[in-house]
């Protein structure tokens, strides 16, 4: 037995083997075609070499039976082109023919290992060849029959091995989806099978909720991933033969609606039967969405239309249903796959032609009333606002109807100007429903529980208000214009919340409760910051902010600094302002706005960066929470600020004015506190702090030259090690801040060599920078080192990145690039000297000398 492990995990290793080396992600298990070797052919013609690897798994124990199965999903995988036509199609009747076999003698099939590496084998069959060779084949219609039956039994036992479900539902999607496609006369019986399938999962499923709620089991429908993933696959299905999908489907959802109200309705409400019948129904309108949200991916006909309204129907009904129980009860589930059904209408069946000619709005009006699209959205905000009001202790709920809501405001992605017209007419309709309206004028603690800051929230129950008012203020947005008073009214309650929290200030106040005030008006204030994109709508806001409110977030910041949960959505709020979206900042010519804004970001940075160095030594675990994570919020608006383009920098010193220093100190204090590691390890950090430097080195290399060697040091240590990182933008920036380096460097060289007229005051700055490398020569030579490696011996994703910096570090380190290369080329086997030493001499083909910006793209 350990001799047949070790031959078939050889076999296996062998048809895994990545032969022409595409495969990026070994562990994807979407590479389905094996690239067998030319060579290699004959063994695959022989019929022998699959019955061999068939027998052994009829033949060996569990553990090794199914290393033979895992050998027979790559055969099955092998490229089409290693055959011509018959050669394939007696290959393919072979694999038929032991599919057969494993399903008329399935008790190996009971071992969960040999079961999930069958449901492979079977995905791999369809991946591979097309339905008109596989139903060409002589025992297509028994075999198609047995792998019917296979995949109902594997469906009711929902319990067994629920990972290989996957690979079923991929086959029978895969070969529903072909079937426009066949061109052979030969019947290949979906039409027969696949509604078979569909019924099978829908009733497994609903069969599931009693012994799952009995049980105490895991819920499959808290794994919302997988649902998705499965309705999706499923949604294929239930396509082929949709009038009977349909029928079943509204059978068993009148049939459970029915019992649910029997329930309700009852003197002894019995809760578990009531949960049960929760858990049925939430399945029920998943399924309705999903075979809705089909309609975009296949040709339609009007009948589907109509099938589709009835559906809808019995969703709508419900809603109804569920809300007339508020406040009183609530379910979760029930509430997550109506949102996700009222999704999955949105996409399909609002706003675009399709609603003048679809039939799905003529079943809805005899039965609702609603008519069009108008109505569905009435339904839609009415729905948001009753989940916004009545059951703000569900974050789940409470987040999902936030994102309709966003979703909803933002309309479609738009490719060109028909999309973006019709997403204006949506807006404009949206905003004339009474419940938007209702929620524009109203959106305090009193109506919506979920913006209050009482115990009951966590602080990370906060997080939804930004969504909220990202997308309230882009309704706002749509009939503004430029009513200033029409913006005072809608920041009323937050101008309320904001007196209140100054009046604390400036008394002895109760610190909890002003905290959860600030944090709460810090995310408000970010989302509505977000949605203003124009100069007119966000000059409003900074109006309403400056500088009354904006001292106060100053002093919160000062007093709280050691509490990431308060000073984290200041500073990203003070972040999204540094933003100069859409050209918004651009303040008018007799504005100091832009100034102000800075000096204010400043302070604020400053501040933080100073207290925040105080808090000492941190550990592991609390490193980047409480210190790491708010430095890199900082760098991020720092980063908006000098590439705003809205603030002329060399005003300050002109003026005598710090605050530009003093937040350049702060920036290299904070770095200093942070070790090489942590810049690198942390995702957010090397992500603001890499483009902060190439800022940095853009436009203010007079900073980077005044700085201590020591620091000068640290900084060009951070660009060596990003420079091999693995993160595109983390690397992209680092070449990009070391050509900035070399560039100045080499101009300073330049223009002192040159000899003028004119007398020259010799650059302090260049000169500085000049000897800094002259004594610590091997900064360069490094980096020059890690980038000709990184071309030459490595998979390097951003060429042209790296080739920018290259020229200039050539030419600084002449007599060192002429070792390196010497090195290089002799590193390298004989075979391979003559080409590298060539492809030095190409490399440095028709450059001058002293002419970086001329032959930097040459």
């Amino acid at each position: 037995q350990s001799l047949a492990m070790h031959l078939l995990k050889l076999v296996l290793n062998c048809l895994n083997f990545d032969f022409i080396g595409n495969s990026a992600d070994e562990s994807a298990d979407d590479l389905c075609t094996v690239q067998i070797p030319t060579n290699w052919r004959t063994i695959f013609l022989e019929p022998e070499t699959l019955d061999l690897f068939f027998d052994l798994y009829h033949s060996l124990p569990p553990m090794l039976s199914q290393l033979a199965l895992s050998c027979l999903v790559q055969f099955a995988s092998t490229r089409r082109s290693l055959f011509n036509n018959p050669e394939r199609a007696k290959y393919l009747g072979n694999l038929m023919k032991g599919v057969k076999q494993i399903l008329e003698n399935p008790q190996g099939l009971s071992d969960p290992g040999n079961y999930h590496e069958f449901c492979r084998f079977l995905a791999r069959l369809k991946t591979n060849y097309q339905l008109g060779e596989l139903a060409m084949v002589k025992d297509y219609p028994e075999v198609i029959r047995l792998i019917a039956n296979f995949t109902v039994t594997s469906l009711q036992h929902w319990e067994f091995a629920p990972n290989s479900v996957h690979y079923l539902l991929t086959l029978w999607q895969r070969m529903v989806a072909s079937v426009p496609f066949v061109k052979t006369a030969e019947p290949h019986l979906l039409d027969t099978y696949a509604p078979e399938i569909t019924k099978a999962y829908i009733t497994s499923r609903l069969e599931c909720v009693p012994v799952v709620i009995r049980d105490g089991l895991e819920d499959p429908l808290d794994d919302t991933a997988t649902v998705f993933q499965q309705l999706e696959q499923l949604c294929t299905v239930s396509r082929c033969e949709y009038e009977k999908t349909c029928t079943l489907l509204v059978q068993l959802f009148d049939q459970n609606a029915q019992n649910y109200q029997k329930l309700l309705h009852s003197s002894s409400r019995n809760p578990l039967e009531i949960t049960v019948q929760e858990g049925r129904l939430a399945w029920l309108v998943y399924f309705v969405g999903t075979f809705v949200g089909g309609r975009l991916t296949y040709t339609s006909t009007d009948e589907h239309d109509a099938m589709d309204g009835e559906l809808s129907c019995r969703v709508f009904q419900l809603i109804s249903l569920m809300d007339a129980q508020l406040p009183q009860s609530s379910n979760e589930k029930v509430e997550l796959a109506i949102l996700w059904f009222l999704d999955q209408f949105r996409k399909t069946y609002v706003g675009d032609q399709l609603q003048h000619t679809s039939k799905v709005y003529a079943r809805m009006s005899e039965v609702l009333g609603i008519t069009d699209d108008n109505h569905v959205l009435e339904t839609f905000m009415t729905k948001i606002v009753t989940n916004l009001k009545y059951r703000g202790r569900c974050e789940p709920v409470i987040s999902r109807t936030l994102q309709f809501l966003n979703d909803l405001s933002v309309g479609y992605p738009f490719y060109c100007i028909w999309h973006y017209l019709h997403i204006i007419s949506l807006l404009k309709k949206l905003v004339k429903i009474e419940a938007v309206k209702f929620m524009l004028q109203n959106h305090t603690s009193k109506y919506f529980p979920f913006l209050g800051i009482s115990d009951n929230y966590s602080l990370s129950d906060l997080r939804c208000r930004t969504m909220f008012y990202t997308a309230l203020t882009r309704l706002l947005m749509v009939d503004l214009g430029e009513d200033e008073d029409e913006f005072e009214n809608f920041m009323l309650p937050l101008t309320v919340s904001f007196e209140s929290v100054t009046q604390m200030f400036n008394s002895s106040f109760e610190q909890e409760e002003a905290k959860r005030m600030l944090i709460g008006l810090a995310r408000d204030l970010r989302g509505i910051a977000f949605a203003l994109n124009t100069k007119t709508s966000y000059t409003m806001l900074f109006d309403w902010i400056y500088p009354a409110y904006i001292s106060v977030l100053q002093r919160a910041i000062e007093l709280w600094y050691q509490e990431p949960a308060c000073t984290t959505p200041i500073l990203k709020l003070m972040a999204e302002f540094m933003q100069n979206r859409s050209q918004r900042l651009n303040f008018d010519v007799s504005s100091p706005n832009g100034i102000l804004l800075f000096r204010e970001a400043s302070k604020m940075i400053c501040t933080y960066g100073n207290q925040i160095l105080s808090l000492g030594t941190l550990s592991k675990d609390q490193v980047y929470p409480l210190k790491l994570k708010g430095i890199s919020i900082c760098y991020s608006a720092l980063k908006s600020a000098l590439c705003g383009n809205y603030v002329s920098f060399g005003v300050f010193k002109l003026y005598g004015d710090n605050h530009f220093d003093n937040v350049l100190q702060a920036f290299v204090k904070m770095l200093l506190s942070v070790s090489h590691s942590d810049l690198l390890q942390y995702r957010k950090l090397s992500q603001s702090y890499y483009p902060l430097l190439e800022c940095l080195t853009q436009d203010h290399m007079s900073f980077i030259t005044s700085l201590e060697p020591h620091v000068l040091i640290y900084i060009l240590t951070s660009i060596s090690e990003g420079l091999t990182a693995i993160d595109t933008i983390v690397s992209s920036s680092c070449c990009a801040s070391l050509d900035y380096i070399v560039t100045y460097l080499f101009k300073h060289i330049a223009k002192e060599g040159k000899k003028t007229v004119r007398r020259r005051e010799t650059s302090q700055d260049g000169q500085r920078l000049f000897n800094f490398m002259q004594q610590n020569p091997e900064v360069l030579q490094q980096m020059m080192s890690i980038l000709m490696n990184t071309i030459i011996f490595e998979d390097c994703r951003n060429q042209w990145s790296v080739s920018r910096p290259l020229l200039g570090l050539i030419l600084l380190n002449e007599k060192y690039f002429s070792e390196l290369r010497a090195t290089l080329i002799n590193s390298q086997p004989d075979s391979k000297r003559e080409v590298l030493d060539q492809c030095f001499r190409n490399l440095m083909e028709g450059v001058e000398q002293n002419l970086l910006v001329k032959n930097r793209d040459r």
